[in-house]
Parts: C-alpha cells; structure tokens; sequence
C-alpha cells in the first residue's frame, strides 16, 4: 500500500468520525440562525405596530401579513432544509433549497457562529458536506464532458517551474505532486481538468468551459465561497489535505475524486 492510499484510508476514516459532528453543527447553526430570523422579524412587526396605534387599522394588518409571511418562509425553508439533509433526497417544493442555504442561511451562520465562539471553518466545512448532499441527493448524472474538474494551484510541488494555470499540460508527471494523477484521471474518463489561482481565474475556467457539473478541490474558504458564487450550478466539493499548512504543497485523495466522478457520470 502506498503512502497516499494509507494516508487516504486514514481521511476517510476522520472523514467519517467527523461527519455527524459536521451534520449536528449544520443543523444547530441552522436552528439558532432561523430563531433569530424569526426575532427578527417579530420586533419588525412589534415596532412599527406601536407607531401606527393611531392610523387605519388595515396598516397594522398588511404590516402584519408581511411578517407572518416571512415567518412561515423562513419556518418552512429551515424545516425542509432540515428534512433534506436528514432524508438526502429532495422533498415536495424543495428543488431550490441548496440556493436557500448558500444564499441566505450560509453568511448568517458564520456571523452566529462567530458569535458563539465556533469558527469559520468549522461553519463552512459543515455547509459544504451538507452541500455535497444535497447535490448528491438530486440524483442527477452527466456525461464526461458536462463535468469539469477544478484545482487550486497549491496542489502543485511548490518548487516546480512550471506554470499550469493556463495550459495544465506543461506538467512533466514527475510524480512529486497530485497533478499527475489528476491529469491521468482526466485523460482517463475524459473530463476537462483546469487549475486556478484565484476565484477570477476560476469564474474564467467555469464561463470557458460551461460545466454542468463542477468537482471542485480546495480549502473551507475557497470552496464555500466558489459554491455561492457559482450558484445555481451545483459543486461537489472536495476539501484538499495541508499537511504543510494553508497554500502551500497541498494534496487531494485521487480515490476520492474518483468515487465522486463514479457517482455522477452516467
């Protein structure tokens, strides 16, 4: 057994053991940001309401309306949100709840998980498991060319002297990094691979190649900022493993990107 197969079999094991700690933190975020929501929107109604005492009655009731209709949307998104992720399959009218979590519940999940002392990358790696869920969870396959598979750069040996962010080919294979085999993978299943070194860059590659898929590998940060920015195209996200720490000679289980490419290829 090679050094990155072991060390593969030791990250799906952490992967493991930490992924219903992942899914508890998603959905208790999840439940404190809708009952502030909800706070939220009763003292919108309540202070105005005391303003208005001496207007038409039909205000108070329109402003009323309004609240009770954001209340029952925020309730019901967290509700079927919640369902989702315990059921892993779409339910009645919940097509677009991946945008729901991306958009509105992912920036204020972070502000109250700041809040109570738990950090970013914590919130942001329990949102893309669950991302990855719910994209797994709508059943969708592709052909080879619909998919395109996106790297950061700093899975390159950081003392190669070759550019590939623009043209991946100049790679030599020595072997002493993942992109060799990344570009094996790619010529193997015949999937468009592309390095990036930044979240412009990546855009680029997404608008060049018109994915409908995109498995992407990168850090909390990048991948969950890469999901919303790419929304509503679905991202399965892979986190890449720092041994070296942040941005600098990183590595990404190819048995992991290859099981992912065997779930949605048809």
């Amino acid at each position: 057994m090679t050094k990155n197969e072991t060390a593969y079999l030791l990250l799906e094991k952490d992967i493991q053991e930490s992924f219903a700690a992942r899914k508890r933190l998603f959905i208790g975020l999840l439940g404190g940001t809708s009952f502030l929501l909800i706070i939220f929107c009763v003292l919108f109604w309540y202070i105005p309401y005391m303003g208005l005492q001496g207007l038409p009655q039909i205000f108070s009731w329109i402003l009323g309306g309004i609240v009770l209709i954001c209340i029952a949307l925020v309730t019901w998104s967290s509700l079927a949100l919640l369902l989702n992720i315990l059921l892993k399959k779409p339910i009645f009218f919940s097509r677009n709840l991946r945008g729901i979590a991306v958009k509105l519940f992912l920036p204020l999940m972070i502000i109250v998980g700041r809040l109570v002392g738990i950090s970013k990358e914590k919130v942001r790696a329990s949102f893309i498991q669950v991302n990855n869920e719910m994209v797994s969870a709508q059943g969708d396959t592709y052909k080879a060319n619909e998919l395109l598979l996106l790297m950061p750069h700093c899975l390159q040996n950081s003392l190669c002297r070759h550019r590939l962010t623009y043209n991946i080919n100049n790679c030599k294979r020595c072997g002493e990094c993942n992109i060799a085999g990344l570009l094996d993978i790619s010529e193997e299943k015949g999937i468009p691979l592309a390095i990036a070194t930044g979240g412009t860059i990546a855009r680029r590659i997404v608008v060049k190649n018109k994915p409908k898929l995109i498995i992407a590998v990168a850090c909390e940060r990048d991948l969950a900022s890469g999901i919303q920015d790419t929304y509503p195209l679905p991202v399965y996200g892979i986190l890449n493993q720092r041994p070296h720490g942040p941005c600098l000679d990183t590595w990404v289980a190819l048995e992991k990107v290859r099981e992912t490419i065997e779930r949605f290829s048809q």
